[in-house]
């Protein structure tokens, strides 16, 4: 055998192992691949990491008066002297109370409106159904529902704990006026008219009695 052929044999079997090592260190491709790409590391989803910031402002009282105001931080001052007192709850207690005590006066229901009322209030509301029932007139009246409700102002004395909140009403209702014969002499059963109150509640915050007595009112 002669050198060139010799050293063609050599090479050929260093291209052979060669061969072999590649494959059994990149493994074999079929077909075609795309290239991988490489990626960006991943980043944690922002919305999973959020946390509610405590301190920001009460949505229970920013609902309902504007966040900072006189009437904000008397509100504030209130559930600070009574935790479990809510703007909400109280409104929807004042609702109740309206149609309550607007009837009761209506149908001259005194021993009705007593608890619910401070002492000048009683007084007056009183004197006006006393008045009624000298002339000999009546009142038919049916209450159809409260149309418009808002806060409108709210006061806290911290010497006293006294709480107060005013609420402007637009009730509806129906209502008649009658003589002591009986007779139709205002009103129309048929018609629902509107009614515009602005009433002050107060309470002692933190006392045991849950009830707010009506303590001013005005149209």
């Amino acid at each position: 055998m002669n050198s060139s052929l010799l050293s063609l044999l050599v090479l050929a079997g260093i291209a052979i192992f060669l061969i072999l090592r590649l494959r059994s260190v990149l493994g074999t491709r079929e077909g075609f691949e795309k290239p991988s790409v490489a990626r960006a590391p991943s980043r944690p989803d922002p919305r999973r990491d959020f946390e509610v910031i405590e301190g920001g402002p009460d949505r229970d009282i920013t609902d309902h008066v504007e966040d900072g105001s006189d009437s904000a931080k008397a509100l504030a001052a209130m559930k600070l002297a009574e935790p479990g007192f809510t703007v909400t709850e109280f409104l929807q207690g004042a609702r109740g109370a309206y149609e309550m005590i607007l009837m009761a006066f209506e149908n001259g229901d005194v021993e009705e409106l007593r608890p619910f009322l401070a002492a000048d209030v009683l007084e007056t509301f009183e004197a006006v159904i006393r008045q009624r029932e000298e002339q000999g007139l009546t009142i038919q009246a049916a209450f159809v529902g409260v149309r418009e409700l808002s806060l409108e102002s709210a006061r806290f004395d911290r010497a006293s704990g006294v709480g107060e909140i005013t609420v402007r009403f637009v009730g509806e209702l129906t209502s008649v006026v009658k003589n002591a014969a009986g007779e139709v002499i205002e009103g129309d059963p048929n018609e629902i008219k509107r009614q515009r109150d602005v009433w002050t509640f107060a309470r002692n915050m933190g006392a045991k009695d849950p009830n707010w007595e009506l303590v001013a009112t005005d149209g």
